[in-house]
């Protein structure tokens, strides 16, 4: 059961940053894009939270990390999904931020020390 609920999150990650690479340029200035980097921290809060482990909160962050780089590179061809914009940057170095802190938080929570809560 547990190792299905870590799939589940790591899955829950990568299908953020694949929605929100295509659609983080929506919407009034960059708020979606901040939208879709809050989104990806409340996801590894709420996973470690809901697992009680650091893993729960590591997991969404390294598949939403995964993705969202992978999507954000350049291709030999020079094409790009995520631009050079305000609202670009706020996804990928905002959501990398926010994935960073949630996966940090999630091991202050439930690390070596927080075992006993």
């Amino acid at each position: 059961m547990r190792v299905g609920a870590y799939l589940a999150l790591f899955l829950l990650g990568a299908v953020e940053a694949l929605i929100g690479t295509f659609q983080y340029s929506r919407g009034p200035g960059s708020l979606v894009a901040v939208c879709f980097a809050v989104g990806i921290l409340a996801t590894c809060l709420l996973g470690s939270w809901g697992t009680r482990t650091a893993s729960g909160g590591v997991l969404p962050a390294a598949g939403w990390l995964g993705v969202s780089i992978l999507l954000g590179t350049a291709t030999s061809g020079g094409s790009v999904l995520v631009t050079d914009s305000t609202q670009g940057k706020w996804f990928l170095f905002g959501g990398a931020v926010c994935a960073a802190g949630g996966a940090v938080a999630a091991f202050a929570w439930w690390g070596r020390s927080g075992r006993s809560r």
